[in-house]
């Protein structure tokens, strides 16, 4: 059956086929579309720049703190999130994310707390509301420095 639909636009028709061989049913539509696309920049590039390990006396000594030194281009971030993994990067052992603010230059220092000695697969991904990007390093601490 063709006809106009009930629509206001006059210009739409709606069309069924009612002895399609699949059972089903089509649907044509004829009018206009509009929509509007917003282009933004995102975060395009992580880098990390340092890992400085921080140095504690033996009473605090129960987790070794490594710094990291991360820069980025593109737009700024708003959340930071770091996992640790195993050597091979493919078992997580641990995942941090946080809120962050940066205010005109991409350049921020993350510390995390390593509970052993060992060899660890560090993923630091920075984020916005439209983007992610991501940078990795492989890192070996030993008890008290990186």
């Amino acid at each position: 059956t063709t006809g106009p639909s009930s629509d206001s636009d006059s210009s739409l028709t709606v069309e069924s086929v009612e002895d399609n061989p699949d059972g089903g049913c089509h649907i044509y539509r004829n009018g206009y579309y509009g929509s509007s696309i917003d282009v933004v920049e995102g975060i395009l590039e992580v880098n990390i720049i340092q890992m400085t390990s921080i140095q504690m006396t033996e009473s605090q000594a129960e987790n070794s703190l490594v710094d990291f030194v991360v820069t980025c281009q593109g737009s700024l971030p708003t959340d930071v999130c770091t996992v640790v993994s195993d050597p091979t990067c493919q078992v997580s052992k641990s995942m941090v994310c946080d809120p962050i603010v940066v205010t005109d230059e991409c350049l921020l220092t993350i510390r995390r707390a390593f509970e052993e000695p060992g060899t660890y697969c560090i993923n630091i991904t920075l984020g916005d509301d439209t983007s992610q990007a991501l940078a990795s390093a492989l890192i070996s601490v030993n008890e008290g420095e990186s």
